[in-house]
């Protein structure tokens, strides 16, 4: 672990790494020269030495305690850049976002994420995709895989976060599938005497959930939620007269 002079150091450079950058666009390069540019080619090259350690652990279960760890490494430098609020392309921040969803800890992945998002920084190259499908298309693929796994909450910030954002549909069509499952699942688990119950009940709840999976279908015919659709149409139904 680094001295607290050091973390310091690290925050007051990120700073001045993102002060520099041009305020609007795409997010420039990051600084090569200076202080600041020193201290982020030695972090970026600890981030990489990180990522060649972390391949060498064959279980991607036992990766994620790792790099829960790791990222306390770059914890202060990301807290500069955050503060300095301006755009530049950060690896290292867009890694530890993406650490941060392996190890399951989405508020620090979406306080990146929306940095990242809102200052126009891009995926590393690897990933072959934008920022914005990675969040939205990762996220809700593991809120499908594990139902349950990912907090409401989560899905509905990553919509806002990433609704308007330009990606292949088949992918924007998951998140609206995970979405519309989740909607589903708070309905099943309705308390009407919670504070925050909706006036119409887990009825609303499932009319918003119909809605996520008309608009997944609209997105991918394959995406899955036919069998969704038809079901909710069912539980939405009037009740017959007597």
């Amino acid at each position: 672990m680094f001295s607290p002079a050091l973390r310091n150091r690290q925050r007051i450079l990120a700073g001045l790494a993102s002060a520099a950058a041009r305020p609007a666009g795409d997010a420039p390069a990051a600084p090569t020269a200076g202080p600041a540019g020193a201290e982020y080619a030695a972090l970026l090259a600890v981030l990489h030495e990180a990522v060649r350690g972390l391949s060498d652990i064959a279980s991607h279960e036992a990766r994620q305690p790792k790099k829960a760890e790791l990222a306390k490494t770059f914890a202060d430098w990301i807290e500069g850049v955050l503060a300095a609020d301006q755009p530049v392309q950060d690896e290292i921040l867009i890694v530890n976002m993406i650490w941060a969803i392996d190890y399951r800890d989405f508020d620090y992945a979406l306080r990146l994420a929306d940095f990242a998002l809102r200052h126009g920084l891009a995926m590393p190259e690897r990933y072959n995709r934008t920022l914005a499908c990675f969040l939205a298309e990762d996220v809700a693929e593991l809120a499908l895989k594990e139902p349950g796994s990912i907090a409401h909450d989560v899905l509905v910030r990553i919509y806002a976060l990433t609704g308007k954002a330009d990606m292949p549909d088949p992918a924007k069509a998951k998140l609206m599938k995970a979405l519309g499952r989740s909607w589903v699942a708070r309905a099943d688990d309705f308390n009407p005497g919670a504070d925050n119950a909706p006036a119409g009940g887990a009825m609303a709840y499932l009319a918003e959930a119909l809605d996520c999976f008309k608009r997944a279908l609209a997105l991918d015919e394959k995406c899955g939620v036919k069998t969704d659709i038809k079901t909710l149409e069912k539980r939405l139904a009037p009740a017959p007269s007597s």
